[in-house]
């Protein structure tokens, strides 16, 4: 399988960037150097299966964007609150759940 190194490289810069993260919190979460991180997102760099793995858990990057980023990425944003309601748990749930209710009954106002 082929790996666009570019549009990974963006995905990682982009899910990091969302986190707040510098690239030494990424380094060190992924247990590599911060130069490593460097490669990978502005040089098109190509992390091992093990480097990569844990940069796409820590950053909990749909596997959907690396792998087919021909997709149409519009729905991106939905799909990464898709990506992290499925790692709550049903106190979280009900929390989120509560909070977009409120939301979207102001919105109806």
């Amino acid at each position: 399988m082929h790996i666009n190194k570019n549009n990974l490289g963006a995905v990682i810069k982009a899910a990091r960037l969302r986190k707040g993260w510098t690239q030494d919190t990424l380094a060190e979460i992924a247990g590599i150097g911060v130069r490593h991180i460097m490669g990978i997102e502005n040089e098109g760099n190509s992390p091992s299966y093990d480097v990569l793995y844990k940069v796409i858990r820590g950053l909990n990057i749909p596997t959907d964007n690396i792998f087919y980023p021909e997709k149409n990425t519009a729905g991106t944003q939905l799909e990464y609150l898709i990506h992290l309601l499925e790692q709550c748990g049903e106190n979280e749930i009900s929390a989120v759940t509560a909070l977009l209710e409120t939301l979207l009954h102001k919105k109806d106002k």
